[in-house]
Protein backbone atom coordinates (compact mmCIF):
# COMPACT_ATOMS: atom_id res chain seq x y z
CA UNK A 1 0.00 0.00 0.00
CA UNK A 2 1.03 3.44 -0.82
CA UNK A 3 0.33 6.90 1.21
CA UNK A 4 1.09 9.71 -0.83
CA UNK A 5 1.58 13.95 -0.25
CA UNK A 6 1.55 16.62 -2.19
CA UNK A 7 2.28 20.37 -2.10
CA UNK A 8 1.80 22.87 -5.11
CA UNK A 9 3.55 26.63 -5.52
CA UNK A 10 6.31 26.35 -2.85
CA UNK A 11 8.73 29.26 -3.17
CA UNK A 12 11.74 27.56 -3.96
CA UNK A 13 13.69 26.38 -7.13
CA UNK A 14 12.98 23.14 -8.48
CA UNK A 15 16.77 22.35 -9.08
CA UNK A 16 17.99 23.63 -5.34
CA UNK A 17 14.96 20.83 -4.04
CA UNK A 18 16.00 18.32 -6.19
CA UNK A 19 19.86 18.58 -4.15
CA UNK A 20 17.60 17.87 -1.23
CA UNK A 21 15.45 14.90 -2.51
CA UNK A 22 18.16 13.00 -3.88
CA UNK A 23 19.52 12.49 -0.34
CA UNK A 24 16.36 11.16 0.94
CA UNK A 25 15.03 8.94 -1.91
CA UNK A 26 14.80 5.04 -1.32
CA UNK A 27 15.78 5.97 2.30
CA UNK A 28 12.96 4.66 5.18
CA UNK A 29 11.34 7.21 6.56
CA UNK A 30 12.98 7.42 10.19
CA UNK A 31 16.39 7.61 8.17
CA UNK A 32 15.11 10.31 5.82
CA UNK A 33 13.31 12.50 8.56
CA UNK A 34 16.29 12.59 10.64
CA UNK A 35 18.97 13.19 7.56
CA UNK A 36 16.20 16.14 6.70
CA UNK A 37 16.59 17.85 10.42
CA UNK A 38 19.89 18.23 10.12
CA UNK A 39 20.69 19.18 6.58
CA UNK A 40 21.31 22.83 6.55
CA UNK A 41 18.99 24.09 3.30
CA UNK A 42 15.81 25.60 2.83
CA UNK A 43 14.70 22.67 0.70
CA UNK A 44 15.08 20.03 3.61
CA UNK A 45 12.92 21.74 6.08
CA UNK A 46 10.10 22.10 3.38
CA UNK A 47 10.22 18.41 2.30
CA UNK A 48 10.13 17.24 5.78
CA UNK A 49 7.06 18.49 6.12
CA UNK A 50 5.89 16.79 3.49
CA UNK A 51 7.42 13.73 4.38
CA UNK A 52 5.88 13.52 7.28
CA UNK A 53 2.23 15.08 5.97
CA UNK A 54 3.05 11.41 3.90
CA UNK A 55 3.24 9.21 6.97
CA UNK A 56 0.75 10.82 8.52
CA UNK A 57 -1.86 10.25 5.39
CA UNK A 58 -0.75 6.49 5.78
CA UNK A 59 -1.33 5.95 9.43
CA UNK A 60 -4.73 7.18 8.73
CA UNK A 61 -5.23 3.58 6.62
CA UNK A 62 -4.98 0.43 8.89
CA UNK A 63 -3.46 -2.07 6.62
CA UNK A 64 0.15 0.09 6.73
CA UNK A 65 2.57 -0.34 8.99
CA UNK A 66 4.26 2.91 9.65
CA UNK A 67 7.34 1.26 10.93
CA UNK A 68 7.88 -0.63 7.76
CA UNK A 69 7.61 2.51 5.24
CA UNK A 70 10.41 4.27 2.76
CA UNK A 71 10.29 6.39 0.40
CA UNK A 72 9.24 5.05 -2.94
CA UNK A 73 9.01 8.23 -4.68
CA UNK A 74 10.10 11.88 -4.72
CA UNK A 75 9.82 14.28 -7.73
CA UNK A 76 9.61 17.71 -7.76
CA UNK A 77 7.96 19.32 -10.87
CA UNK A 78 8.23 23.28 -12.08
CA UNK A 79 5.38 25.50 -11.03
CA UNK A 80 4.08 28.47 -11.79
CA UNK A 81 7.04 31.49 -12.04
CA UNK A 82 7.16 35.43 -11.26
CA UNK A 83 8.50 37.03 -13.73
CA UNK A 84 9.85 40.33 -12.67
CA UNK A 85 12.65 43.28 -14.21
CA UNK A 86 15.92 44.00 -13.32
CA UNK A 87 17.12 47.99 -14.70
CA UNK A 88 19.89 46.97 -16.42
CA UNK A 89 22.77 49.64 -18.51
CA UNK A 90 21.96 52.18 -20.94
CA UNK A 91 18.11 52.10 -20.47
CA UNK A 92 17.89 48.23 -21.03
CA UNK A 93 15.87 45.60 -18.74
CA UNK A 94 16.34 42.09 -17.92
CA UNK A 95 14.44 39.39 -16.60
CA UNK A 96 14.67 37.84 -13.17
CA UNK A 97 12.30 34.51 -12.96
CA UNK A 98 11.22 33.45 -9.27
CA UNK A 99 10.63 30.06 -9.92
CA UNK A 100 8.33 27.99 -7.51
CA UNK A 101 7.59 23.96 -7.42
CA UNK A 102 5.25 21.36 -6.80
CA UNK A 103 6.76 18.53 -5.02
CA UNK A 104 5.52 14.88 -4.23
CA UNK A 105 6.09 12.33 -1.86
CA UNK A 106 4.96 8.54 -2.16
CA UNK A 107 5.53 6.53 1.04
CA UNK A 108 5.35 2.13 0.46
CA UNK A 109 5.96 -0.45 2.85
CA UNK A 110 9.10 -3.07 2.49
Amino acid sequence: MEAKAVVKNIRISPQKARLVADMIRGKQVDNALNTLKFTPKKGASIIRKIVESAVANASQNEAIDVDTLFVKKIFIDGGPMLKRIRPRAMGRASRILKRSSHITVVLDEM
